[in-house]
């Protein structure tokens, strides 16, 4: 079994517009060699490329309304919490769920992603507002492989070295023997996407391995369980950033879910790079 080791790349936050080739370039030029794992954060790159919307504009139909203040808070509060075995504080969490703000990001689902996604609990269709002030939330890249290989291309153009880039997406895929498996929209060949909300909740409740969702690679094919155990890794390395949800983002500065800052949220550590190389290498 291969073994590896891991470096997490801290940088400044990813505000919308920033150049983020050139910051990923100059942010691994002393540390990556040939061969390396780039390993980057969708979220962090969908907004650099200001790919999000802002929730409090949006107009919120009868069934995002019904969605919010009944399947939210009675079917994930008091019955699919329980057989997801989430803790305590997220299930009252989940039957205090916001109705005006949940409203709000249900219909951004339901817009974007569809009636089947809005069922969820959290990162909706690759849609999630956590490491992201007041009420934006991000969206999901729409070509991520054709990225991650234009980041490739500048690394080696930039620095010379050739390495293998993996954009990850900190939503889970599940493993049930060789058969992987997530809820979220866009993966990589060889994990399946279908099922969400009844996927998400069995995989959950048969307590399944489970990984962060490799999204798209560039530079080489990889094996897909090598892909994920690379992703898992990297997302170990880098931890939940600001918080793992908007609630936990939140609670570390007292205040509403919609109400944190970009100054805020700027002072946090970020790391949206995670350099992997394998030991024998």
């Amino acid at each position: 079994m291969a073994k590896y080791s891991a470096l997490c790349i801290r940088t400044k936050y990813w505000s919308p517009g920033e150049d983020y080739l050139s910051i990923i370039v100059e942010s691994i030029k002393k540390n990556v060699k040939n061969n390396d794992y780039v390993i980057l954060s969708e979220k962090a790159i969908s907004t650099a490329m200001g790919n999000y919307i802002d929730e409090n504009i949006i107009n919120v139909s009868l069934t995002a309304k019904l969605i919010s203040r009944f399947w939210m808070r009675i079917n994930w509060g008091y019955i699919l919490g329980f057989l997801c075995h989430f803790g305590r504080r997220l299930i009252q969490r989940l039957r205090e769920y916001p109705l005006d703000e949940g409203s709000r990001h249900k219909q951004i689902i339901l817009q974007y992603a569809g009636f089947w996604e809005a069922l969820m609990w959290g990162s909706e269709g690759g849609i999630d507002g956590s490491n992201l002030p007041y009420a934006f939330v991000s969206l999901p890249l729409k070509n991520p492989t054709k990225i991650a290989k234009k980041i490739c291309q500048e690394i080696q153009n930039k620095l010379n070295k050739n390495v293998i880039v993996i954009i990850v997406d900190t939503d889970k895929t599940y493993t049930f023997r060789n058969f992987h498996f997530t809820p979220h929209s866009k993966t990589i060949i060889g994990i399946h996407s279908f099922g969400g909300w009844i996927v998400y909740s069995a995989a959950r409740a048969l307590k399944l391995k489970k990984k962060s969702t490799p999204i798209a690679i560039g530079g080489r094919i990889l094996h897909t369980k090598k892909a994920l155990t690379i992703a898992n890794i990297a997302d170990k390395v880098r931890g939940a950033g600001t918080g793992t949800t908007v609630w936990d983002m939140a609670a570390r500065f007292n205040i509403g879910i919609t109400e944190m800052s970009w100054e805020m949220i700027k002072n946090f550590k970020h790391k949206p790079i995670v350099i992997i190389r394998e030991k024998n290498n």
